[in-house]
């Protein structure tokens, strides 16, 4: 079993920048990638970012290049996602999670066995 908790959304203006965090416990060791997803009301939940467990690889949404940055501290089972120049269509509930192994593009939510309870952010015009 694997615990994730993100936490770092809020209420942010556009043109801002946010920075959110995924605090991975448990068996981490069995989870080879870990990702973000969000979901904006109304829609599908879609792919941010993922990357390998040692951290030598990163995958992005072909939506989510240049603005989103996805980093790891190993040390601290902590996942970041940093967010600039944020726009209102970024406004969602974004979403943690693990997966058991790492795929050549690991951008399908049902690759992912363990999800964080989400954060929301929200993005004003």
């Amino acid at each position: 079993q694997v615990r994730l908790v993100e936490s770092g959304g809020g209420l942010v203006q556009t043109g801002d920048s946010l920075s959110l965090s995924c605090e991975a416990s448990g068996r981490t060791s069995d989870s080879l990638a870990m990702g973000w997803f969000r979901q904006a009301p109304g829609k599908e939940r879609e792919f941010v970012a993922a990357v390998n467990w040692g951290g030598s690889t990163r995958y992005y949404g072909d939506s989510m290049k240049g603005r989103f940055t996805l980093s790891r501290d190993g040390a601290k089972n902590t996942l970041y996602l940093q967010i600039n120049s944020l726009k209102p269509e970024d406004t969602a509930v974004y979403y943690c999670a693990a997966a058991p192994r790492w795929t050549n593009k690991p951008s399908g939510s049902n690759e992912y066995d363990f999800w964080g309870q989400g954060t929301q952010v929200t993005v004003s015009s």
